[in-house]
């Protein structure tokens, strides 16, 4: 397969070629600035399929709108035409199509452009009006305010807005591009509106300007309080991808706290507000850590190097139990409410142990209370 991708250098062009190299059989044809409009009649020798993302929305003079957004479509529907083949083309215009400003006028009279090919010669055409779209290698300060938000912020550079309360729509380029690649593949199925011009992207999320810089602001305090934000899903999963993507590589890394006695070390890597925390411990050969017990609070234990001996007595009746593991075995060895319990390093090197427990470490409420096994 063979496409066309027209502003293939832009942000939705590149995060698309990439998706397009990690598929065999897609071969992408790009137009970029470099090129002129006069290359399209031979660009379009052999393409299968037209993705169309080249436009101008940040012009220096408005006449751009009418050469980089209307012109340039007409001249494409025109090599189409006139290559006496259909090429599907999918289009992504904007929400502001429906809105009386320059920018949005442009953009209306592209897709007009598009749907009078589709009627005349039956090409299909794939519109897409997006609202603001944003993810990785979006250009702040530019025309993506989650782009600048993200850049600013990670920077600890300021950031300005002027209506906190405003609302704004926005969708994921990740998802943008699975749109473009389920058509690529023949998938049209629940994306296409009934006359099967326009397709929407969905998700789409709405949020106020304030409430995204705020939750931005959450990602970056993150690394201090080691509480994460719930990101393993929707929104907040593609907003804090889009944040880390805007980390200078100096600042992939950021150090946390090592407490260290005479045992070994513990250090406490991560928090959450529902699921618990991880971290992780060390002891020196010979040395017992624990001997304690929980009410509520449990834990997993998962040696990593090292051998180890588990120990657990009943705080009702004095049953004992004993168990050994090692960082061969991965297995986790999980405390029990009710049960004091303590860990030995019984091999000749270091123990390094993960460990997560269900809940995060309260001082003032610990519902840890000291009980020695001996």
């Amino acid at each position: 397969m063979r496409v066309l991708v027209t502003g293939a250098n832009g942000f939705i062009g590149k995060n698309l070629l990439l998706h397009c190299q990690e598929k065999d059989g897609i071969d992408v044809v790009p137009f970029t600035r470099e090129h002129r409009v006069n290359d399209l009649p031979m660009l379009l020798e052999g393409v299968d399929w037209v993705i169309h993302l080249a436009g101008i929305n940040r012009p220096q003079k408005t006449e751009e709108f009418v050469t980089g957004n209307i012109g340039l479509t007409r001249q494409l529907c025109a090599a189409i035409k006139a290559s006496y083949r259909q090429v599907p083309v999918v289009y992504t215009s904007s929400i502001q199509a429906e809105s009386d400003n320059d920018y949005g006028s442009s953009k209306r009279s592209a897709e007009d452009a598009l749907l009078a090919l589709r009627q005349d010669t039956g090409n299909p055409v794939f519109i897409y009006r997006l609202p603001n779209v944003f993810g990785k290698w979006a250009r702040p300060n530019y025309n993506s305010a989650v782009a600048t938000f993200c850049h600013n912020i990670s920077r600890d550079l300021p950031v300005h807005i002027h209506d906190p309360l405003s609302n704004i729509r926005l969708v994921y380029v990740d998802d943008v591009v699975n749109s473009f690649m389920a058509l690529l593949a023949g998938d049209e199925t629940d994306t296409s509106r009934s006359d099967n011009a326009y397709v929407d992207v969905t998700p789409e999320y709405q949020i106020s300007v304030g409430e995204l810089i705020d939750q931005i602001r959450r990602f970056k305090a993150s690394r201090d309080s080691l509480i994460t934000e719930p990101v393993g899903k929707g929104f907040v999963r593609a907003l804090y991808s889009t944040y880390v993507s805007y980390l200078p590589p100096e600042r992939f890394t950021y150090p946390v706290q090592q407490h260290q006695d005479a045992r070994g070390v513990f250090v406490e890597m991560l928090k959450t507000r529902d699921a618990g925390q991880f971290s992780f411990f060390t002891a020196h050969p010979g040395i017992t850590r624990g001997g304690h017990y929980h009410h509520s609070k449990t834990e997993k234990f998962l040696v990593i190097k090292g051998n180890a001996c588990f120990r657990f007595r009943h705080m009702l009746t004095g049953e004992c139990y004993e168990l050994h593991t090692s960082g061969e075995q991965s297995e986790i060895v999980e405390t029990v409410p009710g049960w004091t319990h303590d860990v030995t390093n019984v091999g000749e090197d270091e123990l390094i142990c993960m460990l997560w427990a269900n809940e995060v470490f309260d001082r003032d409420k610990p519902d840890t209370f000291a009980c020695r096994l001996e």
